[in-house]
């Protein structure tokens, strides 16, 4: 079945305006690489529903489906792409390295000037969309699903892209709803549901060498719903790399019943294998939230976890207003800061202890 998508990809990407069109019905396909340059913008649409080999490697890909190297890409449609990711959990321990990592659903790659919209993708073998070395892309009204159990399920992943926009969509799985990787630039995430999940998180960073900075991220207008955490910045500790997180802003979030509502963590080793001495080197700088509301399911909804070495600055919460359950009030706890602002005393947590 892929080798007629390809053709038909191949066609459609000859002409300006072609489309690839996949109707009502159910459809298996192996893995495949839709390749650009193409001459002009080019349609992938999808009404009726992709589903993936259960096997759980597709043959040692990475990735079951990929876009390289297209401009002006719309890929869009009622349907859906199932990973059929169910034979591939069990080969995972909780959410721990698997043994043979299982590939991803969807890849953006080294693409430009894209939009994907409407379309839902579930059970992934492992993240749902990687969005890599790409420009300008609009993910809408999309719907992601998968298990709360489900392991590396992320529904977003971004790294070293530049103008990534997640507008008015859903997205409940087993990892992060959205993680952000090194070299993610002017992200803005706006009118997103998150639960259930692991959060919208920035990280982790300062695992590898030479990773790039993380800069101009926005979220806003979103809802977390039950999720592990809300929003998180994690980086490895020791780190291999020195980068910098800066010009980030959190504002105008929902949080029901959130583990850790706000969670910056420069201690992240998620596998125990980290060197409990070491501290990152990734500098956290000009972060803030603001207008944060709703309930926390533990005391400590602002929980900042800052390196000795690198210690984060300019941290700034605005108008804060988290409280257990029961309607207690929560607290926050800071920990290797330069500067942390509370703007008004009437927030709630009002300060660090």
């Amino acid at each position: 079945m892929a080798q007629g998508f390809l053709e038909a990809w191949k066609r459609a990407c000859e002409i300006d305006g072609g489309i690839v069109s996949v109707p009502f019905g159910s459809f298996f396909i192996s893995s495949a690489d839709f390749k650009g340059p193409c001459n002009g913008q080019t349609l992938f649409r999808v009404d009726g529903t992709l589903i993936a080999s259960d096997d759980s490697t597709l043959g040692n890909q990475d990735y079951w489906i990929t876009f390289y190297k297209v401009d002006l890409l719309k890929l869009s449609g009622n349907g859906a792409f199932d990973g059929n990711g169910a034979s591939s959990w069990s080969h995972c321990e909780g959410h721990k390295k698997c043994r043979n990592m299982p590939p991803s659903t969807l890849k953006i790659n080294y693409v430009k000037n894209a939009r994907i919209q409407g379309i839902k993708l579930i059970n992934s073998k492992m993240f749902h969309v990687h969005i890599h070395e790409s420009d300008n892309v609009v993910v809408k009204q999309v719907n992601i699903l998968a298990p709360e159990d489900s392991p590396n399920t992320d529904g977003i992943h971004i790294g070293n892209s530049n103008g990534v926009r997640i507008m008015d969509s859903y997205i409940a799985t087993g990892d992060d709803c959205v993680s952000m990787g090194e070299g993610s630039t002017n992200v803005n995430i706006t009118g997103t549901w998150c639960g259930p999940g692991h959060g919208i998180s920035i990280g982790s960073l300062g695992k590898y060498k030479e990773e790039k900075d993380v800069f101009g991220i926005t979220v806003r207008n979103c809802t977390f719903n039950g999720t592990d955490n809300g929003l998180r910045i994690k980086t490895w500790a020791p780190s291999s790399s020195s980068t910098r997180v800066s010009d980030v802003t959190f504002s105008d979030i929902i949080i029901n019943e959130v583990k850790n509502p706000i969670i910056i963590d420069q201690y992240y080793c998620p596998h125990g294998s980290c060197n409990s001495n070491g501290e990152s080197t990734v500098e956290i700088k000009g972060v803030k939230f603001f207008d944060i509301k709703g309930s926390s399911t533990t005391e400590t909804a602002v929980n900042i976890k800052c390196s000795k070495t690198k210690p984060c600055q300019d941290i700034e919460f605005s108008g804060l207003d988290l409280t257990l359950t029961n309607g207690q009030p929560t607290i926050a706890s800071c920990s290797n800061t330069k500067g942390e602002t509370f703007h008004g005393s009437d927030q709630v947590p009002s300060q660090c202890s």
